[in-house]
C-alpha cells in the first residue's frame, strides 16, 4: 500500500476543475512553492476565499475536497464573506468529512477508499480509530445532516469514467 498522499498533480487540474465547477466553485492554481491564499492550515493545504478554492500542484486531494465541502455546506451568507476560516460547528464538520469521502469517487484516479487512507495518513482523528471505521459505523449523524439540507444528492452527480471520458459533458 502506498503511503504517499495523492495531490492535485496526481489527478490533474482539469478533473478537479470540473468537479468544483459543478459545485459552483472555481479552482485557482497557485505556483509551486508559493503561499496559498485562504489556507487555514498553511503549507500545501487548500485555501478558500468566497467561491474560489486555491491550491498548488502539491495540495492534497483530500484537502481540496474538504475545503470544497465546507463551501457546499455553508449558507449563502457565510459564503459571501468566506475567507480562510470556514467556521461551522462540529455537526457541520462531520458532514463535511462525510461528503468529501463521497465526492472522492467523482475524481477519476482518486476514489473514496484512497481518500479514507489519505485522511488517516494526514492525521484526521475519529473515535473509532480510522476514517473508514467512522464512515462505515459512526457517521449516521453526518449523513443525516446532509440529508436534512438536501446535500446528499451531490454524491449522485454523474462522474468521469476511469478512462477520463464524461457521460454528461463536465
Amino acid at each position: 500500500m502506498e503511503n504517499r498522499i495523492l495531490t492535485l498533480a496526481d489527478v490533474g487540474e482539469a478533473v478537479v476543475r470540473r468537479l468544483l465547477a459543478a459545485l459552483g466553485m472555481t479552482l485557482v492554481v497557485e505556483p509551486a512553492g508559493t503561499a496559498i491564499p485562504g489556507s487555514y492550515w498553511g503549507g500545501a493545504e487548500a485555501g478558500l476565499i468566497r467561491d474560489r478554492l486555491h491550491a498548488r500542484p502539491d495540495t492534497p486531494l483530500h484537502s481540496i475536497l474538504h475545503e470544497a465541502c465546507h463551501w457546499v455546506c455553508m449558507s449563502p451568507q457565510r459564503r459571501a464573506t468566506l475567507h480562510t476560516d470556514a467556521g461551522g460547528d462540529v455537526h457541520e464538520e462531520n458532514a463535511v468529512c462525510y461528503l468529501q469521502i463521497l465526492l472522492a469517487d467523482r475524481l477519476a484516479g482518486y476514489g473514496s477508499a484512497r481518500c479514507l487512507r489519505d485522511m488517516d495518513a494526514w492525521g484526521y482523528s475519529f473515535r473509532l480509530g480510522s476514517a473508514r471505521a467512522w464512515f462505515e459505523r459512526d457517521a449516521a449523524d453526518a449523513r443525516q445532516w446532509l440529508v436534512e439540507r438536501g446535500l446528499l444528492a451531490l454524491a449522485d452527480m454523474r462522474h468521469e469514467t476511469r478512462a477520463g471520458a464524461t457521460d454528461d459533458g463536465w
